[in-house]
């Protein structure tokens, strides 16, 4: 099992909460928070690889080849869509915020203080 997956992985995440700390923009803030999650989808396959395996699909393989791991696949698939799903939430709530504030700078949203 080779590390670069995991180190690409943590590498995204880094990068996309690094743009999330730093950003002065609410779009820039979403888009850092996809990049960030697009770690959880290398880290997934990552696990779910295994060298000189084929896709799960059983109809036309011997009985003892090896094949990666399907549910693994299915978790990601599953988390891209859960992510495209957040990121189209936190998007509309960015153009909302705009219409009612007027910015899109964290800093100046004034109204949202407690």
């Amino acid at each position: 099992m080779t590390v670069l997956p995991f180190l690409v992985a943590g590498w995204l995440f880094l990068v996309g909460v690094y743009g999330l700390v730093t950003s002065r923009n609410l779009v820039h803030a979403v888009g850092c928070l996809a990049v960030a999650q697009s770690a959880t989808y290398v880290l997934l396959l990552g696990v779910g690889y295994r060298r000189g395996a084929t896709a799960p699909v059983f109809a036309d393989l011997p009985v003892h080849s090896p094949v990666v791991d399907p549910v693994v696949q299915a978790l990601t698939l599953t988390d891209v869509v859960v992510g495209a799903t957040v990121t189209a939430l936190l998007l509309s709530l960015v153009i909302q915020l705009r219409k009612r504030h007027g910015t899109l700078d964290p800093q100046a949203l004034t109204g949202l203080r407690g």
